[in-house]
């Protein structure tokens, strides 16, 4: 039995990335899942937000000073007259948290959806050359990030007969959006067959996932990876027992218990 075997995975590519040291990642692992864990004190969660920008801010200003063959020593190197301490500090924040949890909950999530479909499983691993195709339909129908980036809207506009005034705060669901039949057929079927369509799961427009060609990076190099190496894989406990986060920005799983 295995917990949590897909949240290393991502962590340490955005830790090798940024460079930050062996020794500080499993640290960087737990601080990013409580961050995001709305079950704990906001002041508790306040208080992990301050602790990573000052860690942070000491592997920017490191990099600032020897810049390594980390994405942060190219900036350094490349963008020193444009990117101050403060946009790198922003950039690998954000790179960290938003590579982290969402492509470890996502490779979870993902792994349960195709042993709950032991048909889709099947198909996936005689087509391993529709690899692209199949992680679109998983990103679809799971769609791990809740909502996008709330927005303020900057003129009158109407949606679906509604009225929303300049000036007001728009917040909206992803999930239904990625299951809306007016899109694509039978939305709620897991269908790695279906041929790739528009979906939002990386958000839309400019404010569209940064990190979306590195997360189908590591689901298309991750799940044909895990299948290979575990022809016989398995739930280790029934699916109603499968337990998922009640406070959690992100859609996910508190274990996923395998055998194999």
């Amino acid at each position: 039995m295995i917990t949590h075997f897909a949240l290393p995975v991502p962590s340490l590519v955005i830790c090798e990335l940024l460079g930050v040291p062996y020794g500080d990642r499993a640290e960087f692992q737990e601080r990013t899942s409580k961050q995001t864990d709305t079950s704990l004190p906001r002041e508790e969660r306040a208080a992990l937000a301050q602790e990573g920008r000052a860690y942070m801010e000491r592997l920017v200003a490191a990099a600032q000073a020897e810049p390594g063959e980390d994405m942060l020593g190219m900036h350094v190197r490349e963008h020193d007259e444009t990117l101050d301490a403060d946009a790198l500090t922003n950039i690998a924040s954000l790179l960290l948290t938003a590579g982290h949890e969402t492509t470890a909950n996502m490779l979870a999530v993902g792994t349960l959806a195709l042993l709950t479909h032991p048909d889709q499983l099947e198909w996936f691993r005689q087509h391993p050359e529709h690899t692209d195709q199949a992680v679109e339909e998983l990103l679809r129908f799971l769609s791990v990030a809740h909502s996008g980036i709330p927005r303020i809207t900057t003129r009158d506009v109407e949606i679906g007969g509604t009225t929303i005034p300049k000036g007001d705060q728009v917040l909206f669901a992803l999930s239904p959006a990625n299951r809306d039949p007016r899109f694509i057929g039978e939305p709620d079927r897991l269908d790695l067959t279906r041929k790739p369509g528009a979906h939002v799961a990386f958000g839309h427009g400019v404010h569209h996932c940064l990190g979306a060609p590195l997360a189908r990076m590591e689901m298309q190099t991750a799940f044909p990876a895990l299948l290979r190496r575990f022809p016989n894989l398995a739930l280790g406990i029934p699916e109603h027992d499968i337990r998922f986060p009640p406070h959690h920005v992100v859609y996910g799983l508190e274990t996923l218990p395998i055998v194999w």
